[in-house]
């Protein structure tokens, strides 16, 4: 089955569990945009239209990359598996990054694939109760991790074997169709 790997603004360093797991997975690779620190949704796009390369996808994605996913997914639902959505920020929220602006419009859509958000209760760019209305919105399932912050390298998850664990039952749910 194979995944595109969808980090948020700055990429994923060496410590990010997205990372581990690419270098783990000959499954799993990496979408490349023009550049991880001014994030463009058009430009975004266009690098998963190009990862993705025509087959049916399984899209893991972290953080401002999670606006990515459902918005290609809804416009693409052909080529997408399901989506493992990763810490979503709340684009409404008072934190959302100025410089991610053309991601936190168009949001608003419901999601015709297997999906599931994985979020921790202590996000700092995602409150628990905003979390819910985004899996309310997107038709999602919600998993609550407990409090971990942004599960990026900042929360110290390393490899993320809890996150790894949640991947493989979701995946196991899905199959092989």
């Amino acid at each position: 089955m194979r995944m595109i790997s969808l980090p948020g603004i700055g990429g994923s360093d060496e410590r990010h569990w997205q990372s581990h797991w690419e270098a783990d997975s000959r499954h799993m690779h990496r979408f490349t945009p023009s550049s991880w620190d001014a994030p463009d949704f058009d430009d975004w796009s266009c690098a998963l239209d190009r990862a993705a390369s025509g087959e049916r996808v399984v899209l893991v994605a972290h953080s401002l990359s999670c606006h990515l996913a459902v918005r290609w997914a809804q416009a693409n639902t052909d080529r997408v598996k399901a989506l493992f959505l990763v810490a979503p920020p709340d684009p409404v929220g008072e934190i959302f990054p100025a410089e991610a602006s053309s991601f936190a419009t168009g949001w608003q859509v419901s999601v015709e694939v297997p999906s599931v958000i994985v979020a921790s209760t202590d996000d700092p760019y995602c409150a628990w109760h905003r979390s819910e209305c985004l899996a309310d919105e997107w038709g999602t399932t919600l998993i609550p991790v407990g409090p971990k912050g942004h599960l990026n390298s900042d929360s110290g998850l390393g490899a993320w074997p809890e996150g790894r664990n949640l991947l493989a039952s979701f995946l196991a749910g899905v199959g092989s169709g």
